[in-house]
């Protein structure tokens, strides 16, 4: 398997945590993002990450989650219960569709040149206010929606670690966002706990991310 990345890249995290899991090694291509031919050569668009398997292309992380789920079901990434499945299912796509909206719309007015600071204060607060819903999710369990790690771990993690690490040269607006609305202070310990838990958790070598000291 070859996993095309670029560094730092928060959904590049999510697919080296799945493949680490499962312990499956692929040969990571680390592309500079001011050129992503390699990318679209691999894939037809310039998006990361993209898995070859086996010359079989997937682009997107849930994708190629649900990709290496199918192709190597142990250790599992979700339930065997359909309905427990359904409920991991949801929440990946409640963090892709709802959860990322206020993030990429604050970079988004944030690059415009004239962004409107009354939305982009709603959005900040938004964004803070899911902090709630995690530590409650984590309420009498190690991981989000279980004892044990899953797909639902594997998405969030790369985002909210922010609220604990970043580099300090790391200047990727987006990154800085996170790092800004999300930061711990003590006031949600179980995230803090799990994310620690999460930043010991193998991945596949040859990802450049950072996770604190």
């Amino acid at each position: 398997m070859r996993l095309y990345a670029i560094p730092y890249s928060t959904n590049v995290d999510r697919v080296g945590l799945v493949l680490g899991h499962k312990g499956l090694a692929a040969e990571v291509v680390m592309c500079d993002p001011a050129d992503r031919s390699a990318i679209r050569e691999a894939s037809g668009q310039d998006l990361v990450p993209v898995l070859d398997d086996d010359g079989f292309c997937v682009a997107d992380s849930t994708r190629i989650m649900e990709h290496l789920e199918r192709r190597f079901p142990d250790p599992p990434l979700y339930p065997s219960d359909p309905a427990r499945r359904a409920e991991v299912e949801v929440f990946v796509d409640w963090f892709n569709r709802v959860w990322k909206v206020p993030p990429n719309a604050i970079e988004a007015e944030l690059a415009s040149g004239a962004p409107d600071h009354v939305r982009v204060a709603a959005l900040e607060q938004e964004l803070r206010s899911t902090l709630d819903v995690f530590e409650s999710l984590l309420t009498g369990r190690e991981f989000l929606m279980s004892d044990a790690i899953g797909a639902a771990d594997c998405a969030a993690f790369p985002f909210l670690k922010y609220g604990l690490w970043i580099e300090a040269d790391d200047n990727e607006r987006f990154h800085r966002i996170l790092a800004d609305n999300l930061a711990l202070d003590g006031g949600h310990p179980r995230i803090e706990e799990w994310l620690r838990r999460m930043a010991t958790h193998p991945r596949v070598d040859g990802i450049v991310v950072y996770d604190g000291p």
